[in-house]
């Protein structure tokens, strides 16, 4: 992609992923709200691809390439996702656009909305 920096998407995710298991660190009401759940998730950006692992109210397991049988998948591409971290595009807009696709149970969904 012209102008998209690959390494900013990723980092992005990772930033994202370090203030979510900080805030469920620090908030026990959102913690709880979360619970317990495990879930596998792909994040599918057609020419990048990640995963992670959300577990316990905390995410880890952050890798390049995609896990077998996904609980919740996520499809986009890097522009997209850059443009959600730096403010260019809110994300009921890119879902509603259909620049960001979630696939996955709606309570799974809503979970993840937590990420964002």
């Amino acid at each position: 992609m012209i102008g998209i920096d690959l390494m900013a998407v990723k980092e992005h995710l990772l930033n994202a992923i370090d203030k979510f298991n900080d805030k469920m660190q620090c908030d026990a009401e959102l913690r709880a709200e979360v619970g317990a759940l495990t879930k596998k998730v792909n994040v599918d950006l057609g020419t990048e691809h990640y995963s992670f692992l959300l577990r316990d109210s905390c995410i880890s397991c952050f890798d390049e390439g995609l896990v077998e049988c996904p609980d919740i998948m996520v499809c986009s591409d890097p522009k997209t996702i850059e443009d959600l971290f730096t403010g260019k595009i809110k994300p009921m807009k890119a879902w509603a656009l259909r620049k960001v696709v979630i696939k996955g149970s709606l309570e799974d969904v809503m979970k993840l909305r937590k990420f964002f």
